[in-house]
């Protein structure tokens, strides 16, 4: 049973606690991403399940007509097992989704998987349209694949990156990250196909509306993104000053480890919880 504080970032444990959430958040003008907990799955039959509950819950967003696309990791589907199964799993879904008029985002996990995962996603591209991926600012490597992506037409969703990464692949001070997010969010906004900047800090949510205003980019050609059950007055305040605003909803009953491990991550995540439990 999911319980408090874990209640107030994780939408619920089933299909239809998640199309609540969903349907909550767009009666505020809020877009939603669900995201179905899990990840690195060692089974060919756990990686067929997730990949049935993905097509479910693409078939419930549907009749449900809620403003919600799904967020997927590719470890969920196997690859850990084998690429090409993720990426057989991965096909089947976005098949599922272009028949209900639906796309799919591609979660970037630990930089272990940053290589396979574009790769994928560079093979799918060629002949669904309706995918996009994840790139971390914190990433050394990520200019040069926002580059790649540019040019490809690719849909991008830019996050600073959440994992415990090595000196040599990552960048290891906050400053540097904001100002690697700042310089990838600019090229996005300028070259990118509707980049989604996820982020809730505010001076990166300032630098991204000054850049737009000053290049003459409106509104709908982006959208910010948050997670659910952070700064949900903010998420509101934005669709209100005419920003387009999607919140990231993880639900499933593998809740525990995904909260726990988000805490485990990073000294600064604990923080960052405790903090937006009273942060509205």
């Amino acid at each position: 049973m999911l319980i408090w504080p874990a209640t107030r970032f994780v939408a619920g444990e089933d299909r239809e606690a998640a199309i609540a959430a969903a349907r909550g958040l767009n009666a505020r003008g809020i877009a939603v991403s669900l995201d179905l907990l899990g990840e690195n799955v060692t089974e060919r039959d756990e990686a067929a399940s997730a990949r049935d509950a993905y097509v479910d819950i693409l078939e419930g967003i549907d009749e449900a007509g809620v403003d919600s696309n799904i967020s997927i990791k590719l470890t969920m589907l196997g690859l850990d097992i084998a690429p090409r199964l993720a990426e057989e799993n991965l096909r089947a879904i976005l098949e599922a989704a272009e028949a209900h008029g639906n796309w799919v985002r591609i979660d970037m996990e630990g930089s272990p998987y940053t290589q396979l995962t574009l790769e994928i996603f560079q093979r799918v591209w060629e002949s669904h349209r309706n995918v996009g991926v994840v790139v971390q600012s914190m990433l050394r490597r990520t200019a040069a694949d926002v580059e790649r992506l540019i040019s490809m037409g690719a849909r991008v969703r830019l996050v600073k990156g959440a994992y415990r990464e090595p000196a040599p692949l990552a960048i290891q001070t906050k400053a540097e990250v904001d100002r690697a997010f700042d310089r990838l969010a600019e090229r996005l906004l300028d070259d990118g196909n509707e980049p989604a900047i996820a982020t809730h800090d505010d001076a990166r949510i300032r630098h991204v509306i000054e850049h737009a205003e000053r290049r003459g980019i409106p509104p709908d050609r982006y959208e910010f993104q948050m997670l659910y059950g952070i700064r949900a007055t903010t998420q509101v305040a934005m669709v209100e000053r005419g920003h387009r605003m999607r919140v990231y909803v993880p639900y499933g009953e593998k809740w525990f480890p995904y909260f726990t491990r988000r805490l485990r991550e990073r000294r600064e995540n604990v923080t960052f919880v405790l903090r937006n439990l009273i942060r509205r």
